[in-house]
């Protein structure tokens, strides 16, 4: 309960200062619009410097494209996400990966009279790119080691249901889901074996490929300008399990800060938290900061 209310608390602080924007005049149609972010990060030290450090290089790209119709009292906006990071280390043997992500988010509104609530129907997919691994070092050489655990669909997960939504804008909007279901996707041969326990890869039982759950979903989406130049976007999903352990509330919050310098280049803050007790018994956080270049379409 306390991750859910820290959650509606981070949101709703960032949800009130976007209320304050003005509406702008929407377009009827289509829409669209698209960006495209190359991120760097580098250090590097000799074998004389003495202040310690380890040479190592980082990049991320990132890959945001909106498409949204707006006709009459009908709206439809979609959103592709794509999040890639990789970091290599001079002293390490392989390449590790800071970031995967590829998420799309679908959701219809029809109207409610004239007022900023609608009848919504939503979907959203998320999954990731490539092969995840989880590192250790083996005992007797000392050297580093890596066992695939993740890969491409496995996990994913599929959500969508009706509900309803409050929107300002396509730049503002909340949607309340009650009856939601979702399913998680993984490979078999991750739950095969005969040491694998129920639940113990995402949830999902042995011999199984995927799991069914259906709950209650919160998202919501805000995009405005903190100062000129700098604008901050930020999507957060909430889930409960109605079938199993409803008050372990799923959370995945991201921030998005671009900090523009000229047309192509800006300064980017990426923060993401994830709740997940079917992956981990705790939060994941990660946060990337560095230079990037930026183009948009």
């Amino acid at each position: 309960m306390k991750k859910l209310v820290l959650a509606f608390a981070l949101f709703g602080g960032i949800f009130n200062l976007s209320a304050q924007e003005e509406e702008e005049e929407q377009k009827q149609g289509w829409t669209k619009e698209g960006n495209i972010a190359l991120l760097f990060n580098q250090s590097a030290f000799n074998e004389e410097w003495t202040g310690g450090g380890t040479s190592n290089i980082a990049g991320n790209f990132l890959f945001d494209y909106d498409f949204n119709y707006l006709k009459n009292d009908f709206t439809w906006d979609n959103k592709l996400l794509l999040d890639y990071g990789i970091t290599k280390q001079r002293s390490d043997e392989f390449a590790r990966k800071t970031s995967d992500r590829l998420e799309f988010n679908s959701i219809a509104g029809k109207q409610v009279q004239e007022s900023n609530w609608f009848y919504s129907l939503f979907l959203n997919f998320r999954t990731q790119i490539t092969k995840g691994y989880k590192f250790g070092e083996d005992p007797e050489s000392g050297q580093t080691t890596r066992t695939e655990y993740t890969n491409f669909l496995s996990p994913a997960y599929l959500q969508f249901g009706p509900g309803m939504m409050w929107k300002k804008s396509e730049n503002l909007y909340l949607n309340l889901a009650p009856a939601t279901g979702r399913m998680v996707f993984v490979d078999k041969d991750f739950t095969s074996g005969p040491d694998y326990v129920d639940g113990d890869y995402f949830g999902v039982d042995a011999e199984k490929a995927m799991r069914f759950e259906f709950g209650a979903s919160v998202s919501g989406y805000a995009q405005f300008n903190i100062i000129e130049n700098v604008t901050m976007e930020n999507l957060i999903n909430l889930y409960s399990n109605y079938l199993e352990d409803p008050q372990n509330v799923d959370i995945d919050y991201t921030m998005n800060m671009k900090m523009k310098i000229n047309d192509y280049l800006s300064t980017n803050l990426i923060f993401q938290a994830i709740y997940d007790d079917n992956a981990v018994k705790g939060f994941q956080i990660r946060e990337v900061f560095g230079l990037g270049f930026n183009y948009g379409f």
